[in-house]
């Protein structure tokens, strides 16, 4: 690897001239500057700006914490912050925490030390990710907390025009597959099917318990499912539809023709599953590139940025796991008080 003293060398010159070069060509003679830039042309130089934004105290550098990079969720986010953070010119730390809380706050301090500020995605430990990030500039994902910007998808939207969707099929009896117990995003789902339900005559939410957010999750909600006897049912994510509807499959229930599901965050999942998935659509590229917007405009020396929205829109996708509810149904089912 070529050094910056080999480059002084061949340059003919000292090495805080080649650093000056380049941090500051204006106050370097066009003589000078011209002799330093062919030799880093020659020897192939490439600076180390990340050593060079630690001397300014910054790093050019942000960190992404997801808790599950295999969750389609959240590598969908990524993609959107590490394309965003790429077109700036900036590099992006991208690490998960598994879904564990304690691992995430330490993680956290590790970024903490080496970016120049966060976008935390769902995060499990909130509460003492705060106290980690101390002066940091952070961004939540799918969260809140005092002095932090946050970002999310509009989940009271969505929950209605699943709602409405449902209804006007002729579903009644609507059962929830909620998330993991603490879930912020399950929380907001949880208040506005509360909200909405009003809105339209004779339906009936049946709180059907928290779930893992993930397929096993899904799975082991099925007989839950069964037992509330509801004709339709929305489910905390894509994943956790997908392992509803698997496990109901073995069950010898036909989806959507006995029961109907809807999910949650438009994943790739939606179309591969079959029936494919109607679902709540949220741009998941889109939300990770704001999220990203929002860190950068607040980071020193970075340009004033245009207003990014909060709270961005979503729409239900209609595939094909809902129908209109049948006339007929199995015995008992969907008969439920």
């Amino acid at each position: 690897m070529v050094t910056i003293r080999e480059v002084a060398a061949a340059a003919g010159v000292s090495i805080a001239t080649v650093s000056r070069a380049l941090a500051d060509p204006d106050k370097v003679a066009a003589g000078t500057r011209d002799r330093v830039l062919s030799a880093i042309d020659t020897l192939g130089y490439t600076p180390n700006r990340a050593a060079s934004g630690l001397r300014a105290g910054r790093t050019n550098t942000i960190g992404l914490l997801v808790p599950d990079l295999t969750n389609p969720y959240f590598s969908g986010v990524a993609r959107g912050v590490t394309a965003q953070a790429t077109d700036e010119g900036v590099s992006v730390f991208v690490t998960e925490s598994r879904e564990d809380p304690a691992a995430e706050v330490e993680i956290l301090r590790g970024l903490v030390r080496q970016t120049d500020g966060v976008v935390l995605c769902s995060p499990r430990a909130v509460h003492d990710d705060r106290g980690v990030i101390g002066p940091r500039p952070l961004v939540l994902i799918n969260n809140e907390l005092p002095g932090a910007q946050s970002i999310s998808v509009d989940d009271r939207h969505g929950i209605r025009e699943a709602l409405r969707h449902l209804y006007a099929l002729g579903h009644r009896r609507i059962g929830y597959v909620g998330g993991p117990s603490g879930s912020w995003s399950d929380r907001r789902r949880r208040a506005a099917l509360a909200a909405h339900a009003p809105e339209l005559a004779g339906v009936q939410i049946v709180d059907l318990g928290e779930h893992e957010a993930t397929v096993q999750g899904g799975d082991s909600a099925a007989g839950e499912v069964i037992a509330a006897e509801v004709t339709a049912v929305i489910a905390f994510n894509d994943i956790v539809a997908v392992g509803l509807i698997r496990r109901l499959h073995r069950m010898g229930v036909r989806v959507p023709h006995e029961l109907s599901v809807v999910g949650f965050d438009n994943t790739f999942l939606a179309d591969l599953v079959t029936p494919a998935l109607t679902t709540v659509h949220g741009d998941l590229e889109t939300l990770g590139r704001r999220a990203t917007d929002l860190l950068l405009g607040v980071l020193p020396g970075r340009p004033v940025r245009a207003a990014v929205p909060h709270l961005l829109p979503a729409r239900l996708v209609v595939r094909d796991s809902t129908a209109p509810l049948r006339a007929r149904l199995p015995a008992g089912y969907g008969s439920g008080s």
